[in-house]
């Protein structure tokens, strides 16, 4: 193999996770808590889009259960992130451990 191919493939697979970045911005995943009374939505790029709480927990004797359902709800969805980048990316390198890329999405 000459360095041409290998830099040409290496072009190639850097063009490729362009791309899974690009479509784990439209991915979501969704974490919960308290058995579904706190719900919390990121995208793949681990940013918050939206957290839904049922109405019962809005008050001021609830605020600090509150907070540690957010705060567990939040962890949940961005768990599920990581475990859906590490999915697609397995995709690119076709489940190669490689250096470098794999750690991208940890």
């Amino acid at each position: 193999m000459d360095i041409n191919s290998i830099m040409q493939q290496a072009q190639q697979m850097q063009q490729k996770m362009a791309t899974i970045q690009e479509e784990l911005k439209t991915k979501t995943a969704t974490g919960t808590a308290g058995g579904g009374m706190v719900t919390v939505t990121a995208n793949g790029n681990s940013e918050i889009i939206s957290i839904d709480l049922e109405k019962e927990m809005i008050t001021v004797d609830e605020k600090e259960m509150l907070q540690d359902l957010i705060v567990a709800a939040t962890n949940d969805a961005l768990r599920k992130v990581k475990v859906m980048s590490k999915e697609e990316m397995a995709k690119l390198t076709g489940g190669m451990n490689l250096p470098g890329v794999s750690n991208l999405f940890s």
